[in-house]
């Protein structure tokens, strides 16, 4: 459906019927891109944020499996035991450290585990950092429970790496927490293990909490190791982790996430998620426990192929006039600039109307990258070259001197 007036007046509402916190909440980029998108014909989409794979066969019948043996109740309020206690042996052992199901709380996607951690903790009085461009939904979380944020900036020609020091410097007297993406959505910069011990090593000092938002850990590219936090903090004790199977096995409607932390967390947590969504789809918790279980094929074949598309996809913005690149670790996005003033949400809209090839607006994702757009390369190769058969010509056309 298209973006209608009544979807702006909701937005920009002073009606006190609402509650003025929902004022918080900016109108989102990535749902005005796709509506409009909708409207024209023979449109290319670079902007969606979501595996293209099918899911494997052994997890679409496990959930078919579940269904069929009437696992249709409710589990647990933490979540099947079979999926915590597998999670919690996953952890366990990719990371050398004990976890128990005690530590984990299945939600009903990454986004209820964000919601929970970040609505959970923060109030007024309370600061928080937050890179930037970062996933659009932390910052205005955070403000509509009246915490402050200071966001960091990080840039292109950087590989848009977060650095540490920058980090520590912007942490005050009443700072509560960092919020860590990595890989990020939007950039798909992977975070070195020396940032991760930097940041918790002055965190545990501080007693700052770090809450992580690793969805994507395992589109991890060119056979590197991810550093998690969980492999960097020495306890539970003020680190969140969140993830899902979303993005690893395609998963993403399935809506099975969770969230890692100290067991003291997870009962607060626990109660609070009773109050949000309950439980999480048990027969798709079910699809979990194959997913960790079965064996790595589907996700090797899905690096193999998203290392196709990147590689093209830098080539591509490299040949392309005034787009300024570099090489993506994880996920599926890249995140080039537009030189220093260009607009990038009217450079997304004429290329949309234009050119029929759909991107998001760097602004979608903060406030210092106005002159971005984000690339998803989670489409076909085939998609991704006559996407820049179009840009490339209208990119030539353009004078943004």
């Amino acid at each position: 459906m298209p973006l209608s007036n009544m979807d702006f007046e909701f937005y920009e509402s002073e009606d006190p019927v609402w509650n003025p916190a929902l004022r918080t909440m900016p109108i989102p980029g990535i749902r005005k891109m796709v509506n409009m998108a909708a409207l024209q014909s023979d449109v290319i989409h670079l902007s969606i944020g979501q595996p293209d794979l099918p899911a494997p066969d052994n997890v679409v019948n496990a959930a078919i499996d579940a269904l069929k043996a009437g696992q249709t109740g409710y589990t647990m309020d933490a979540g099947l035991p079979e999926l915590l206690e597998s999670l919690a042996l996953y952890y366990s052992d990719r990371y050398q450290r004990p976890l128990t199901a005690e530590n984990i709380l299945v939600t009903t996607g990454a986004t209820e585990a964000v919601y929970l951690a970040l609505t959970s903790v923060a109030a007024p009085g309370r600061h928080f950092i937050v890179p930037d461009p970062a996933f659009m939904l932390y910052s205005p979380l955070i403000r509509m429970n009246g915490g402050e944020v200071t966001e960091i900036p990080t840039r292109a020609e950087n590989n848009h790496q977060l650095d540490p020091q920058e980090v520590i410097d912007a942490i005050e007297p009443h700072t509560y927490a960092i919020v860590l993406n990595s890989p990020s959505n939007p950039t798909g910069t992977v975070y070195p293990k020396e940032t991760l011990d930097a940041i918790l090593e002055e965190c545990a000092y501080r007693d700052i909490h770090v809450i992580s938002d690793e969805v994507y850990d395992h589109l991890i590219y060119d056979g590197k190791e991810y550093p998690s936090v969980l492999g960097s903090c020495s306890d539970l004790d003020n680190v969140m982790v969140i993830s899902s199977f979303s993005k690893t096995y395609s998963m993403a409607g399935m809506r099975i996430g969770w969230l890692i932390a100290s067991q003291a967390a997870i009962k607060k947590l626990r109660r609070y998620h009773m109050f949000t969504t309950t439980v999480a789809n048990t027969p798709c918790q079910w699809a979990g426990v194959e997913a960790l279980h079965g064996h790595n094929t589907f996700v090797n074949d899905m690096l193999a192929e998203y290392t196709r598309r990147r590689d093209r996809l830098v080539e591509l913005v490299e040949q392309t006039p005034y787009l300024t690149g570099y090489k993506p670790e994880g996920a599926f996005y890249l995140f080039p600039s537009l030189p220093e003033g260009v607009n990038g949400t009217n450079v997304a809209l004429r290329l949309l109307k234009e050119t029929g090839v759909c991107t998001i607006p760097g602004e979608t994702f903060g406030s210092s990258c106005n002159n971005a757009i984000r690339l998803s390369y989670s489409t076909s190769l085939e998609n991704i070259e006559r996407a820049f058969e179009r840009i490339i010509p209208w990119m030539k056309k353009q004078d943004f001197g």
